[in-house]
Parts: structure tokens; sequence; C-alpha cells
């Protein structure tokens, strides 16, 4: 590509496959705080969790509508060698929201020596691993 040409802009759009579509949209929007949730006639199957105004999870009901790789949830630990990974500037509020929601904790809040910002290990209702992070340098001394 010469130096000259504009480079296109990308947007990660992660979508996780869970047992229960409203409990889950319910449980990451309580955590981050997310835009109030539309109702919907496709929201039992689908739902896309959004905070000020971005697209930051998106769900989708275990064996519904033949996607490939969204079938059988037994088949496998839910995201094995997978971890959602957050950036929130709002670290203590996220963390307070986390306990409210009664959320596992995998591992307490700590700072990260090599970013220099404080995380969170969480699980999800589902199973997945969920890690909340400041933003990099926040903890520099």
């Amino acid at each position: 590509m010469s130096s000259t040409a504009r480079k296109s802009t990308v947007e990660a759009q992660p979508l996780i496959a869970v047992r229960n579509v409203r409990a889950s949209s319910g449980w990451y929007a309580e955590l981050f705080g997310a835009d109030a949730l539309p109702e919907h006639s496709h929201r039992d199957v689908y739902d896309r969790i959004s905070c000020s105004g971005k697209l930051l999870l998106q769900l989708h009901a275990w064996d519904e509508e033949n996607h490939p790789n969204l079938v059988n949830a037994d088949a496998a630990p839910p995201g094995h060698g997978v971890l959602l990974w957050f950036q929130v500037d709002d670290f203590d509020s996220v963390v307070q929201r986390a306990r409210g929601l009664g959320a596992e904790i995998i591992q307490e809040p700590h700072i990260n020596p090599a970013p220099q910002h404080r995380e969170i290990w969480l699980r999800d209702p589902d199973g997945y691993v969920v890690v909340v992070a400041s933003p990099d340098g926040e903890c520099a001394s």
C-alpha cells in the first residue's frame, strides 16, 4: 500500500452465544452502565449492548437460526481460550456494579505491571471470562 493510501477503519464487534439473551443482556448492561436497551421482537434470540452509542458486544442465543458455530452449547467450555476484555474509564464503578450483580470474581482488582492499569477478572452468567481494565498507564508512578 502506498504511503498516501487511506487506511480503513476497523472496529471490533464481538458476538458470543449465550443460553439466555435477555438475562445476559441485562447482566452486561448493568455491569457497564450501558445505554438503554430498546425492546424489539428478536430480543430473545439476539441483542446488542452499546455504551455511549458505540457497539460493545453482541449476544446470540445458542441453537437459533442455524448460524455456524452457534450450536450445541455443551460441545465445549464457553469461550475456551477467549477473554472478553474491556477498557473502561470508570473502573471503580464497574467493580462496584460487578459486586452488586454477585458476579463470580476470578481475580480481585489488581495492578497489571506491564500496562500499568487496574484489572478485575469475572465470569459472566454463561461462564465466559470477562476482564475489565482501566486505561493503560493509569497506575504509572
